[in-house]
């Protein structure tokens, strides 16, 4: 399964950073940032009735797909993406991190957040705590959890350690049960989000938005 074998990678690849050393570095830079911006609270005062509010993604390849246009393999200028977002009235921005199967960055979100004054979440497979230290380090505004990617517990420890740095979360669900997860085991989480996409498959199913959108409760904010 796609998903297994990124977050098994995923691992792996975090291994070198789990040092006291590390984490130390990344909380000294967490005490000399700014505030983080709030993520949920710019989606809520920017949407309207007629009109949602829009998460601009800032993302130079998919595993499905490879590179998203042919000439980011010679130049993927990111910040220039992230301001175009901003001008034509983006609301937030996500940025993707994972390097080896989305050729993302962590410098891509940090020198994004210095240059553009949008919330950013930063769209990264959170499988271990030092990411989270990072996310908030590099100036990220909210990180994503996966429900799929994820034990029960997990969900539930990853949640409160994101709140605790003053992140905000967005948890992504593909499945009733996964969606149920979330209701009924973190009931203040605000933003829920709705992946049409299997990413044990990664086949893609449109009828999904409308199945469980239905279900989420009017306060929360659907992503």
């Amino acid at each position: 399964m796609i998903l297994s074998r990124i977050l098994e990678h995923k691992k792996a690849e975090l291994r070198h950073k789990q040092s006291r050393g590390y984490l130390s570095e990344l909380k000294a830079k967490i005490q000399d940032a700014p505030g983080p911006l709030g993520f949920a609270v710019t989606l809520e005062a920017t949407k309207t009735t007629g009109s949602p509010s829009l998460i601009a993604e800032v993302k130079k390849a998919s595993p499905s797909f490879g590179l998203l246009r042919p000439e980011f393999a010679e130049r993927f200028n990111y910040l220039e993406i992230a301001k175009t977002y901003h001008a034509h009235g983006a609301s937030a921005l996500s940025v993707l991190t994972d390097k080896d199967f989305f050729q993302g960055n962590l410098d891509y979100l940090r020198e994004i957040k210095q240059s553009v004054p949008l919330p950013a979440l930063n769209k990264e497979f959170m499988v271990e705590e030092i990411q989270f230290y990072e996310a908030r380090a590099y100036g990220a505004d909210a990180v994503l959890l996966i429900v799929a990617a994820l034990e029960r517990q997990q969900l539930i420890d990853f949640y409160a350690l994101a709140r605790g740095l003053g992140l905000d979360v967005l948890i992504e669900t593909h499945h009733e049960r996964e969606l149920d997860t979330v209701l009924e085991r973190l009931p203040e989480a605000r933003l829920i989000g709705i992946n049409n996409r299997d990413l044990k498959t990664f086949t893609t199913d449109l009828g999904v938005t409308l199945r469980l959108a239905k279900r989420i409760p009017a306060e929360k904010l659907i992503v």
